[in-house]
């Protein structure tokens, strides 16, 4: 397969979950990925490891999104290694179930500055290495960015600004030949929706199946191959979207 050959893609959050299915199948379909991680060195060793084992390219790049210094950084090293950019991927996320009454000053930057601001530095840095050919940008926000439940309405709004930041830039970027669109999950089984406390049998997961027409929850590959077809030229009519990925769970 190679709907992504030779393209040069970065995917920021990639060492698991959603972010790591999505490089590993961005390599499958052809592309060099530069697998981003904030703390876990060895997740995206792994992921790296697993494409090289199976005749693909890709590196592992420390950086945390919501720093200027850090994004600056991972963009020189992948022009370094590649030595332009195609693809972006923001899926670098954090996300807590907090009850308003319990939602900090801290929670609520540190909330912003992953899922919005990192995305608005990877989004700058990115138009300048994709040059005059241009580039596709996919923003992964969440079902939760047009259906919030109680208890996650930092992550929510935050998703609903991401989905805001794509509709906007589709028309200021269109003219420099850049399409951006927004992947919208639903729910997911991964590392980061366990940690929140969607865990297998759980109430909150019974709940997402419960309101599931598929009946199911969904997988990282759900969400990877959706982005791929984003990613790609058979994509090419298509910015400023917002794909909802869900198996049909549209609210509760």
């Amino acid at each position: 397969m190679s709907k992504l050959k030779n393209k040069v893609a970065i995917v920021t959050g990639a060492s698991k979950g959603i972010g790591a299915a999505i490089a590993t199948y961005f390599a499958a379909e052809g592309a060099k990925v530069v697998v981003n991680y904030a703390s876990s060195k060895e997740g995206a060793d792994r992921v790296v490891q697993g494409i090289t084992d199976n005749g693909g390219t890709a590196i592992s790049v420390q950086a945390d999104v919501s720093s200027e210094a850090d994004v600056s950084r991972l963009f020189a090293e992948t022009k370094a290694a590649f030595g332009t950019l195609d693809i972006l991927v923001n899926n670098a996320v954090f996300q807590q179930f907090l009850p308003i009454d319990q939602a900090s000053v801290a929670a609520f930057h540190q909330h912003f500055n992953v899922n919005v601001l990192g995305p608005v530095l990877t989004i700058r840095a990115a138009l300048g290495l994709f040059g005059e050919k241009g580039g596709t940008i996919i923003n992964i926000s969440s079902g939760a960015s047009k259906s919030p439940m109680a208890g996650v309405s930092l992550y929510s709004a935050t998703k609903a600004a991401l989905d805001a930041i794509t509709v906007s830039l589709s028309k200021e970027l269109g003219a420099k030949n850049v399409r951006i669109n927004s992947v919208l999950p639903g729910a997911t089984e991964t590392e980061g929706a366990a940690s929140a406390g969607v865990t297998a049998g759980s109430e909150y997961e019974k709940m997402f199946i419960a309101n599931t027409p598929l009946g199911r929850r969904g997988q990282p590959a759900d969400i990877a191959k959706a982005v791929v077809f984003l990613a790609s030229d058979e994509a090419a009519w298509i910015t400023g979207e917002q794909l909802s990925v869900s198996g049909g769970m549209y609210g509760f």
